[in-house]
This record gives structure tokens, sequence and C-alpha cells, in this order.
């Protein structure tokens, strides 16, 4: 398995591939811009999760600790993620406040940045509740951020929609860049220093 590291054009194909899936995920806003006209809320709610680059750093970040612990963790990780944020962004759209929700967001980071700089496993025992609970709290804040910077669209479900979709399409990417760490030992140590890095990203957001 780690002779494939070691092989050019394998190495290609790889980084080809990972550039097709960030590509694709990025070009979302634009097909929405480019077929959608009178500011329904659609294209908005699609483009915010991407253009704020804390919100798409804890998104992919949920998709690869669900598939650094397997299993179920998969779908139950990221669906803990966006049924909290939906009911964060209700939250704020009745004008509910949540306090330090900014913190919050920082917070996001720094913890799942943290778990995936330890490569958290099934072998390591770790409970998927236990990751879970974290994490639809870090839903909550990052969906109430989306409702309260919604601004005015004529119809807010299909902003909500629009975010709601933006969010799985992060968390697919994010599972698929864990799944391909897992085929050598270099890459799961790149993913490693990925996730100290939005660690650090996380305590600058809040220093």
């Amino acid at each position: 398995m780690l002779n494939k590291s070691a092989n050019p054009l394998f190495m290609k194909n790889s980084r080809t591939l990972l550039r097709l899936i960030l590509g694709g995920l990025l070009l979302v806003p634009a097909v929405a811009q480019a077929h959608l006209v009178g500011g329904s809320g659609l294209s908005d709610g699609l483009t915010h999760p991407l253009l704020g680059i804390d919100h798409l750093l804890a998104m992919v970040a949920v998709g690869v600790v669900g598939s650094q612990l397997g299993a179920s963790a998969r779908w139950k990780l990221p669906a803990a993620f966006v049924g909290s944020m939906i009911i964060g962004g209700a939250l704020a759209l009745i004008g509910l406040n949540l306090p330090a929700t900014e913190s919050g967001i920082a917070l996001s980071l720094i913890m799942l940045g943290s778990f995936i700089a330890l490569a958290l496993s099934s072998s390591t025992k770790i409970s998927i509740s236990w990751a879970a609970l974290p994490i639809a709290l870090f839903g909550l804040v990052h969906g109430h951020a989306h409702g309260n910077e919604m601004g005015v669209v004529s119809t807010p479900s299909l902003y909500f929609a629009g975010f709601v979709t933006a969010t799985a399409l992060l968390h697919i990417t994010g599972i698929t860049l864990g799944q391909l760490a897992r085929k050598t030992e270099v890459r799961q140590n790149l993913l490693r220093y990925a996730g100290t890095g939005m660690g650090l990203a996380g305590l600058f957001l809040i220093f």
C-alpha cells in the first residue's frame, strides 16, 4: 500500500481527483447564479457556507472525522450537524439569539481540527455518540450564523435549502478526503497536519 505513495502517477491522479471534487464544489454557487434570477434565496444559501472559510473548514472537517471514525459515523456525524444547523437557523429566523456564536464557531475549528490531528478511529474506542454531541452543538452555532446573515430574500425556505445542500456537499467532500487519506501513511500524516493547522486557525479567530 505504501508503495503507491511513491508512484508519481498514482499521486498525480489522486491530486487530480481532489482538485475535481473541490473544483466542482466551488462551481455550485456559480451554477446557481447562472440559473436563478430574482433573489429567491437559494443561490445565497448555496454560496454562504462556501464563502466563509470558517464554515467551509468546519463542514469539511465533520466529514473527515466521520470518515476517520468509520462505520455509521460517516452519516451520523453529518446528520447531527445538519439537523442542529437547521434548528440554529430557525432560531435566528424567529429572532432568538444565541450567546457567543462567533466564539462557538472558532471553538468548532479547534475541536474538529484536534479530532483530525489525533487521527481518531474506531480503534480509539471513541463513542460515536460522544463525538456527535459537540458536533451537534457546532451545527447549532453555524446554523444560527447562517440565519443571522440571511439578508432579505423572497423565500427563506429556499435559502435554508441552499445552505443545507452546500453543507451536505462539504460533508461529502470531507468523507471523500478522509477515505483517500486511508490509502497511504503519507496522506494520513498530511491530513493530521491539516487538522493541526485548522485548530490553530480556530485559536487565531478567538484571540
